[in-house]
């Protein structure tokens, strides 16, 4: 059989066998331009075997001198000096493993039952996670995807309305994905349950982009380029492949440089109500942060504060390095979980190509509160809260996937919103969130109501590995200015009685003689950006460690 593995040749495909292939050798493969090394382009004969054995016998010179001729390097060690052909051969698996695998028949279901956002399928055989097509009667598909089953009976959640929708409507499962491999890429093999998920657009074309939950532009500026569709299920980094956090980030915030730095690979909380400035604080990131890429994530936001965040916070400058991904308040549960799993997606994408990427979720609450609201459809009890148990399972295998890379490859630096009802620091989320955190960050109502922005409370807020990061000389001076604060706001009240007098303490005569130019320190204007050397040599020298 001979393969003609022209350069020409298009990606993914193979050229016919020509007519004269009957004619050649089982053995020869016609390999353009990837001749051996010392071999002119041409048939690849075995050495020392058939017509060419005997031929060489015949050869004079040096044999009948006495000398040994060289022997003719092995195919397998020749391929292995030759990177074109280790990329042919590598193809060629590649061909061989799309070629064996199993397609599974096409089944399907019927739809039995409608309760609220829940939908019941019969004789539907698909695993938790896939996708389904449900048809209508205005002919048009609704999406949906198996979130539970009961027997035989699935459960599915719809993407979008279920208008149009009957009893004994046809569910067919979405069939994995079998795309030909392609020559120089790492092609995967669609074998994993996973694979039978949600698959949505990946690449540099999302850049400068703002798309939906499913990958849908929403920007109007057209369809998405230099993008190729991948899974939405990935594989978790094992613990010891990562990289520690060990080198600091400048997020262009002067408060959180000086005193909560952050670190490359870090996943941090902002922790706030509503209506207290951590929309601005986000957009301060975005556009002062020092990343290859930004990834936002909206979930769940109000739709009017979608456009604002883009073009009042964000900017142009903020959005040419940046994804948008919005799943607002309208959308479906599934949906707004779909959406900060499609920004994680994304921010793993880009991580993987050696990027550092800066993911901005807004908000971890909301992804919370979608999934309350699909477990308790599907009749899972509630505990905390009216939360059931698998929101507390789901938080932390969304914020995992963030981190460093495989082996110090890119990093992904995470920044989650987590609202706090009444300003509730003990709101279970929040609690919960707390413990998978690498910090959490607290904005209070009585800094914002004072003017004071961004209204970080530096005392009711950490950064785990700040140690990490930090110089100690910086961490002496956080640690004092830290102190500085805590002794004025507890003699607060005496100070605003009169009963304050000077001299009696010396501690709280320097804090109350600093704490002007500690608030000041503290406090940023959202179109000044701050860098992490000057905030920290200002702290320093205000501290006088």
């Amino acid at each position: 059989m001979t393969l003609d593995l022209a350069d020409d040749a298009p990606h993914g495909a193979l050229l016919p066998e020509p007519d004269t292939a009957a004619a050649a050798s089982d053995a020869d493969v016609c390999i353009d331009d990837d001749a051996l090394p010392g071999q002119s382009a041409g048939t690849w004969d075995e050495p020392n075997s058939g017509a060419n054995a005997a031929a060489d016998d015949d050869q004079p010179g040096d044999i009948a001198s006495g000398q040994a001729e060289p022997a003719a390097p092995a195919p397998a060690a020749a391929a292995a000096d030759n990177p074109r052909l280790q990329r042919w051969a590598h193809y060629l698996a590649d061909l061989e493993a799309y070629a064996s695998m199993r397609v599974p028949l096409a089944s399907h279901g019927t739809l039995v039952r409608v309760t609220g956002l829940v939908m019941e399928a019969g004789g539907v055989r698909a695993p938790v996670g896939a996708v389904c097509e449900v048809l209508g009667d205005n002919g048009h598909p609704v999406q949906a995807e198996v979130v539970g089953f009961n027997g035989d009976r699935a459960y599915l959640m719809a993407t979008g309305e279920l208008t149009g929708l009957r009893s004994g409507a046809r569910v067919t499962p979405r069939a994995a994905p079998h795309s030909p491999p392609l020559l120089g890429r790492d092609n995967l093999l669609w074998r994993r349950s996973e694979d039978r998920g949600l698959h949505l657009p990946m690449g540099d074309g999302l850049l400068g982009r703002v798309v939906d939950a499913h990958g849908v532009p929403m920007d109007k500026l057209g369809t998405l380029n230099h993008v190729r569709n991948a899974p939405m299920v990935r594989r978790p980094i094992n613990a010891m492949d990562r990289d520690p956090v060990r080198r600091p980030l400048d997020t262009g915030v002067r408060a959180i440089n000086a005193m909560l730095t952050v670190g490359r690979g870090q996943r941090i909380g902002l922790f706030a109500g509503t209506g207290v400035g951590k929309s601005v604080l986000l957009g301060m990131m975005a556009r002062y942060t020092e990343a290859d890429v930004i990834v936002v994530g909206l979930i769940g936001e109000r739709g009017r504060e979608v456009k604002e965040f883009i073009e009042d916070i964000l900017g142009e400058a903020g959005l040419a390095r940046s994804v948008v991904v919005a799943a607002p308040a309208d959308a479906p549960p599934l949906v707004r979980m779909q959406g900060a799993t499609y920004a994680t997606a994304i921010a793993e994408h880009f991580r993987d190509e050696g990027r550092h990427v800066l993911l901005l979720m807004d908000s971890l609450t909301r992804y919370a509160m979608a999934q309350r609201e699909i477990a308790l459809a599907i009749g899972e009890p509630p505990a905390t809260k009216g939360y059931p148990p698998s929101c507390f399972a789901k938080l932390p295998q969304l914020v995992e996937r963030s981190g460093n890379g495989l082996n110090g490859v890119g990093s992904i630096t995470a920044f989650y919103t987590v609202l706090s009802e009444g300003d509730d620091q003990q709101d279970p989320i929040a609690d919960a969130a707390r413990g998978i955190l690498d910090g959490h960050i607290v904005l209070t109502r009585e800094l914002a109501e004072a003017g004071h922005y961004p209204a970080i409370d530096v005392e009711k807020s950490i950064s785990r590995v700040m140690a990490n990061v930090a110089p100690k000389a910086q961490l002496d001076a956080a640690r004092r200015a830290r102190a500085l604060l805590s002794k004025v706001n507890k003699a607060r009240d005496l100070i605003q009685l009169g009963a304050y007098a000077p001299g009696h303490d010396a501690e709280l005569d320097l804090a109350v003689r600093l704490q002007p130019q500690l608030v000041a320190l503290l406090q940023q204007d959202m179109h000044e950006p701050a860098d992490l050397a000057h905030s920290r040599d200002q702290l320093i020298a205000l501290t006088g460690s």
